[in-house]
Formats: structure tokens, C-alpha cells, sequence
């Protein structure tokens, strides 16, 4: 198993540190592979060294303009090089089982919330879920509980986002894991 974690190419607070830490440590030592956006820099690289420290896979997807930045991480298990943003979220999709945000800004989000749409509309039927560290994703719930209240997103869809605090809690989650039904379908 494969996971796609998203985070911040900043370190943030120490505690996230320590979680991101912790949290790919602990997919590692349980024989999970991780597989995130390439760099050695902010939380990405910790949890890339991380796993790598505990023994575990990790596959990093980088666009070449990153590469030429100096930021590639120069470690890795795997490291593929791609031409565009675009081509790094379809192969980290196609690479991994289920999807993680950790602490992270406005690219952690894109990338979150490309994954869980690409599943409301079937394009897969993989998990997706939030790290919650230290109660940042907290704002973002109560902004998704707005729009269900709203009448903009089903309540089924945040149902099946995951909220978890631990490496263990992922993989409880994705082992209990049942894709809703697709957003749209064909109706006769």
C-alpha cells in the first residue's frame, strides 16, 4: 500500500514537525510506502527523511522546473520527474491508495481538494483524509459543514473525508474505507 501525503514545502510550528515526523515513521514501520511531491524542504522533506530514516518506501513526483530549483530531494527511494504540476497529481493519483493533507497552504489544499473531487466524480474510489494536527484542519471543517448546511455539498461526501490524528487511525480508516456512490451518473 501506497499513500499520497500532501504538505507544506514550509517546516510550520515545531509540533507539526514532530507529527509529520511521527505520522511517516509510523507508515513505515508498518510497511507502508508514501508517495508526495519530491522535495527536501518544510514538512515534505520531513516526512520523506522520516521514512526514510525508519526503512520505509518513498516515492517523490517532481515537476523539472523544481528539479532545476535545487529542491528535489536527493535520497529517495524513487524519484520521478515530471514536466508539469498536472502530470505530478495524475501519477501521485496513480501511485498511491488512498490521500493525506497534513499542515500545509494553498498547494496542500489544491491538491486535497483535487483528489477528493476526482472521487466524487469517479475518477477513483480512494480515500482521502486530513492529518489533523494540533486542530488545524478544524476552519476547513467548519467551512465544509457550511456548504452541506448550504445545500453545496452532500453530507455523504464529508462523511467520507477522514479526519485522523495518527498513522494507526489512517489505516483503520482505509481498511473500513466504502467509496459512496458517484457524484453524477446517467440517469434513464
Amino acid at each position: 500500500m501506497r499513500i499520497a501525503v500532501f504538505t507544506g514545502s514550509q517546516a510550520g510550528p515545531p509540533s507539526h514537525q514532530h507529527a509529520a515526523a511521527t505520522f511517516a515513521e509510523s507508515l513505515a514501520r508498518a510497511g507502508v510506502g508514501i508517495v508526495y511531491g519530491g522535495g527536501h524542504v518544510g514538512l515534505m522533506g520531513t516526512v520523506a527523511d522520516a521514512a526514510l530514516a525508519a526503512g520505509g518506501e518513498v516515492v517523490g513526483v517532481i515537476p523539472q522546473h523544481l528539479v532545476d530549483d535545487e529542491l528535489a530531494h536527493p535520497g529517495l527511494t524513487d524519484l520521478r520527474v515530471v514536466q508539469t504540476m498536472h502530470e505530478r497529481k495524475a501519477a501521485m493519483a496513480d501511485l498511491a491508495d488512498a490521500f493525506v493533507a497534513l499542515p500545509g497552504a494553498a498547494g496542500t489544499l489544491e491538491e486535497l481538494f483535487e483528489a477528493w473531487t476526482w472521487g466524487m466524480l469517479g475518477l477513483h474510489a480512494k480515500p482521502t483524509l486530513l492529518l489533523d494536527v494540533d486542530d488545524f484542519w478544524q476552519p476547513l471543517l467548519t467551512q465544509l459543514h457550511r456548504m452541506v448546511d448550504d445545500g453545496y455539498l452532500d453530507g455523504r461526501r464529508l462523511d467520507a473525508l477522514g479526519v485522523v490524528h495518527t498513522a494507526d487511525g489512517l489505516l483503520e480508516f482505509v481498511a473500513q474505507y466504502q467509496h459512496p456512490e458517484r457524484k453524477w451518473t446517467r440517469t434513464t
